[in-house]
């Protein structure tokens, strides 16, 4: 009796989980018609045709702005640091003293120089002098001798010569004095001080004693890339805006061109001048720039998807006669969605949508795109 109850319960075990596998099989299969459909979807011999176009494209670039002028002022000689006329943020002019330094030998050998200047100046008057009165008295016929006639004028040449000399000499070391009073190279601000009183200051330090930046106008940098050099032209408008201020726009007018590709960036340098009314911009601050590019006549853009880059190069799929066919291009402006080609291509051309190296150049593609509503009938 108990060997029958046992037989006859696992044969009821049996039946339940057969029901069970024949009510997941339906899942199974209803879930694969519709990973079928999503398949179908995505149509890898999708063909576009092309024609040109002149969009207008904005290119964004992060920039720089630098003020207009900047100087970092060094003493020229080794002196102390006898007064200081500025500090940081105050505004100068140009001519404008900012520090006076001191140097005591060079203070002495410039009087020694004057002293010297003089006395020569004295010994020349006096041959001077002399020289006039002998060539007085010579229009007396035989009153003075050639010889001595030409020792005078001798020696009156070479106190001229030896005057001269002692000039060059005064004013060599009176510009050396002068490097003493530092003053303002051009109107602008100080930025810098890395000084105070009493300090020893030589040719050979480091740091600057002052800087001086003109920032009532700002020059934008940009690194412009290669492929998108041909369409900016010197006087065109650059929108931007700092992010320290995203809410306020500022425009910018493009003034120079490097005309010339940085080695390692592969882009062209240039700037655009911004006029900073009220200082409302400082330099230095990070600008995001927006630069409208527009091609003097229609060119193909393709979808990016389109494009293939590889071992082989840049290049697009183009269908010809029911094949395809690997057509090199190069690449310019880009948009969000596409991107400007340059090659062999023609108007009306159909081209795969989606590029992929494992298309085989020579691979036939049917004349309708795979309708996935077909499978399903």
């Amino acid at each position: 009796m108990n060997y029958k109850s046992i037989i006859i319960f696992a044969m009821a075990l049996s039946l339940v989980a057969c029901n069970n596998e024949k009510k997941e099989e339906p899942k199974k299969e209803g879930g694969m018609p519709a990973m079928g459909m999503g398949m179908g979807m995505m149509n890898p011999m999708e063909t576009v045709e092309i024609s040109k176009t002149n969009p207008l494209v904005m290119l964004k670039l992060a920039g720089e702005l630098k003020p207009d002028q900047q100087t970092e002022l060094f003493a020229k000689v080794n002196s102390y640091v006898k007064s200081i006329r500025v500090d940081i943020g105050d505004r100068v002019s140009a001519g404008q003293v900012l520090v006076v330094l001191e140097a005591p030998e060079i203070q002495s050998q410039v009087a020694s120089a004057k002293a010297k200047l003089e006395a020569q100046q004295a010994v020349y008057l006096s041959t001077k002098a002399t020289y006039d009165r002998t060539m007085k008295a010579n229009q007396t016929q035989g009153a003075i001798a050639k010889d001595a006639l030409d020792q005078i004028k001798a020696r009156m040449l070479s106190d001229e010569a030896l005057l001269n000399a002692t000039k060059s000499a005064y004013k060599e070391i009176r510009d050396v004095n002068n490097y003493l009073v530092i003053k303002a190279p051009f109107s602008g601000t100080i930025t810098s001080r890395n000084v105070d009183l009493g300090a020893f200051v030589t040719p050979m330090n480091k740091e600057p004693l002052l800087v001086v930046e003109n920032n009532s106008n700002l020059r934008l940098n940009l690194s412009v890339p290669e492929a998108n050099t041909p369409y900016i032209k010197l006087g065109d408008t650059i929108r931007f805006h700092v992010r320290s201020q995203p809410q306020e726009k500022y425009v910018a007018k493009v003034s120079r061109k490097s005309g010339s590709l940085d080695l390692k960036l592969r882009s062209e340098k240039i700037e655009a001048d911004f006029i900073n009314k009220n200082n409302a911009l400082k330099p230095y601050m990070i600008a995001e720039a927006v630069i409208p590019l527009q091609n003097s006549e229609p060119t193909f853009f393709v979808p990016k998807s389109a494009v293939v880059e590889s071992g082989m190069g840049v290049y697009i799929i183009r269908v010809e006669n029911g094949k395809t066919k690997n057509v090199p291009v190069s690449k310019g402006r880009v948009m969000p969605e596409q991107i400007e080609v340059f090659g062999d291509l023609n108007d009306g051309d159909k081209i795969l949508k989606m590029g992929s190296e494992e298309v085989q150049e020579g691979t036939e593609v049917p004349n309708k795109p795979h309708n996935s509503d077909n499978d399903k009938k």
